[in-house]
């Protein structure tokens, strides 16, 4: 059963990026003068494809429960009100947002403009812009587990950024062939995973050296990575299913059919669940952590892609084809359609305060995707 919910459209008037109050301790636009860059957005790791679950800084009342939900066509970021699941206003982007992710320290949520070359920090609580860092084509991005590393994947440049997080200086820079698309790293931070959609790889990069590891053909078109239990899972989206990789060697292991178009994987509160996004199927499938086994499916037409979890258990999925967010109500099955702007990409909502500190990094778990992959 589906309800479609309207929406009142209140756009915001932020100009420049630029505020007084800004002047924090983060990433400086030293990244400018670091690469050369012009102009052209995951997710530790919600790199399969959404918000991270995280702690945010503290929430005032009139702001709570927010939902953070990139308009990729629209070039704008829909806020909408958890509780009443209306759209509040817009956030006004450049060119094409795709992705986001927290900052380490939880006081910035950092979304990537791909074609204007920029990364904007947003107050994760009220969505203000704090301010705008010169960035060459932030497609998918994602900070290491232990804070010290933010490596950023443009797509169209074919390029892995590697750059030092508190000081936003770039390391490395590594040329990949084949559309660096969605990323993932190893619990101890030493290896960052790139699905690489063009050449039907997986590349795996030291995070340090910046040099390439091993690179292994897992499908068409990969794109959600997850570091599952020792395990590297990867969405084959031009075929249907899930791979499942030796991290240490590149090699497939296993296929978990899921439907056509698996896109990307993000794990349950309770660590017992993954969520498969199938955009060419329009549907989600359910597996258990521990076998990998199917539990059941969801029907979501639209292009399903990223998701995350509310407080009362429903899953927010963007539908990309549909210019809407799905709320699903996993013991049903049934689902709310809200209006959002064109090509709904990435997805957050501030609502994980009640989380451990570090509740994007399960250890030897599961490194989950950052937000808005």
């Amino acid at each position: 059963m589906r309800r479609v919910l309207g929406t009142g459209v209140v756009l915001a008037a932020v100009a420049g990026g630029w505020f007084a109050w800004a002047r924090v301790q983060g990433p400086t636009d030293s990244a400018a003068a670091a690469a050369p860059i012009s102009a052209a957005a995951a997710g530790p790791s919600i790199s399969s494809g959404s918000a991270a679950p995280g702690p945010h800084p503290a929430v005032s009342r009139d702001t709570a429960g927010l939902a953070f939900v990139i308009n990729s066509g629209d070039a704008s970021i829909s806020l909408l009100n958890v509780a009443t699941k209306q759209e509040i206003r817009r956030i006004p982007m450049v060119r094409e947002p795709h992705h986001m992710a927290l900052t380490p320290d939880h006081r910035f949520l950092v979304v990537g403009d791909t074609v204007a070359n920029e990364m904007v920090f947003l107050d994760p609580a009220t969505g203000e812009v704090a301010r705008r860092a010169t960035v060459s084509d932030p497609y998918q991005f994602g900070y290491s587990p232990d804070g010290k590393w933010l490596v950023v994947n443009g797509l169209l440049r074919n390029q892995v950024d590697i750059f030092d997080a508190a000081t936003m200086r770039l390391s490395s820079r590594v040329h990949v062939s084949g559309m660096p698309s969605h990323e993932n790293f190893s619990p101890d931070s030493s290896t960052v995973y790139v699905s690489l959609q063009s050449s039907n790889s997986i590349i795996a990069i030291d995070v340090r050296s910046g040099k390439p590891v091993w690179q292994s053909i897992v499908g068409p078109t990969p794109a959600g990575v997850l570091w599952h239990r020792g395990k590297l899972l990867v969405g084959v989206m031009g075929a249907d299913y899930v791979a499942v990789i030796d991290p240490a060697t590149g090699r497939v292991e296993r296929r978990i059919k899921t439907a056509k178009g698996a896109h990307v994987m993000f794990v349950s509160h309770d660590g017992k669940l993954i969520y498969v996004s199938n955009r060419v199927d329009g549907s989600i499938v359910v597996l258990d952590a521990d076998t990998l086994a199917e539990i059941r499916r969801f029907r979501i037409t639209g292009g399903p892609d990223d998701m995350d979890f509310a407080p009362d258990g429903k899953i927010w999925v963007t539908r990309r084809w549909a210019q809407s967010v799905a709320v699903v109500d996993p013991v049903t099955g049934s689902d709310e359609v809200l209006p959002v702007g064109r090509s709904p990409h990435g997805i957050w909502l501030n609502t994980h305060d009640a989380l451990p500190a570090r509740a994007d990094v399960e250890s030897e778990r599961s490194v989950l995707p950052k937000p808005g992959s």
